[in-house]
């Protein structure tokens, strides 16, 4: 996946809320997979592309096959959310907590 953009796009962590209060993207926005269906509307109004993670691109990816079924199209599965931090890290100099 390409996240040149990521600066862009809104990150949506889909692993559990214990798993997210660990450790996450900065300004990543937690929703659990198990929740996905109940949070669709939050998720349509974020009007932009969204970059999926998790621990390891499992529950991503079943999230992003979810809303594409669903009619979503910016949609990227960033697999580990560490990845994206370092994406993240190194394009926005420094922007972590």
């Amino acid at each position: 996946m390409d996240l040149k953009s990521i600066n862009n796009s809104f990150v949506v962590d889909v692993r559990t809320t214990g798993e997210f209060s660990m450790g996450h993207v900065i300004g990543s926005i937690n929703i659990p997979l198990n929740e996905l269906a109940d949070r669709m509307e939050e998720l349509k109004a974020m009007n932009g592309k969204i970059i999926l993670c998790c621990a390891s691109g499992n529950r991503s990816g079943q999230a992003h096959r979810y809303l594409l079924q669903n009619g979503f199209t910016e949609i990227h599965n960033g697999g580990s959310w560490m990845d994206v931090e370092y994406e993240f890290f190194n394009q926005t100099n420094n922007n972590r907590a």
